[in-house]
């Protein structure tokens, strides 16, 4: 089975947008693992629009499946992983001013900067993970930083498959059977949906794990709305 680990980048930003500490991320983490999900992911960025570094020290406790701490590799986030020394970390090229990831690695440019940082990482037991475009000579770059796993950026696939190209799928086909051929542990994620995951994971051999966030967290809302809205009914009656 693929794991799943759920991004909770959002819950954060919720509890940051008002203050005080609703919805709990903590709690969220605890809950989510609670209904079945293998892992948590969280990415802090710089300015700690959602993910503050403090929360990273405060899953800590609590995640008891796989954690998975996503980000650019600067010193404030090469040291916040190594103290906590999370399941994974996934090495992701975010600009400063970035809204959402949006490209993987130039492996092949970057490889002595990869590979020097994920040589730290490993030396302190934490599985190491580069976010790279669906390109087979940046997963053969990969391959090179001695790396662990990889991780699809699926971003591309999602819009082609939202036109109804299913055609989108096959980049990441090819990509995925380099990374089995060179003994690389596969990951994705990125705009990686309900409507898509499916055909995704039917067509991507060897598909370890997959990090959800920004979708499962909107489909959590119009899922789940119902169910608040008759509940508040039942009480107001």
């Amino acid at each position: 089975m693929t794991k799943l680990s759920v991004n909770i980048n959002k819950i954060a930003t919720l509890r940051n947008s008002r203050g005080g500490n609703m919805p709990n991320v903590v709690k969220a983490a605890i809950d989510i693992q609670e209904f079945g999900a293998q892992g948590i992911t969280i990415h802090p960025r710089p300015d700690e629009r959602h993910i503050r570094y403090q929360d990273a020290r405060d899953l800590k406790s609590v995640v008891y499946t796989e954690f998975n701490i996503e980000g650019n590799p600067v010193k404030k986030f090469i040291d916040l992983v190594l103290e906590v020394k999370p399941t994974q970390v996934t090495l992701v090229p975010d600009a400063v001013d970035a809204i959402t990831s949006d490209a993987g690695w130039d492996t092949i440019k970057h490889k002595s900067f990869l590979a020097e940082v994920i040589s730290e990482f490993k030396r302190n037991g934490i599985r190491t993970s580069i976010f790279v475009d669906p390109v087979v000579k940046m997963v053969e770059g990969a391959k090179e930083t001695g790396t662990d796993r990889i991780e699809l950026y699926t971003e591309s696939f999602a819009a082609e498959y939202e036109k109804g190209n299913m055609d989108g799928i096959k980049p990441y086909t090819e990509a995925a059977l380099a990374a089995r051929k060179l003994n690389l542990g596969l990951n994705a994620g990125h705009d990686l949906s309900l409507e898509n995951i499916l055909f995704f994971k039917e067509n991507i051999p060897g598909l370890l794990e997959v990090s959800i966030g920004h979708a499962l967290i909107c489909e959590s809302l119009y899922l789940g709305l119902e169910n608040v809205v008759q509940m508040y009914l039942a009480k107001l009656k």
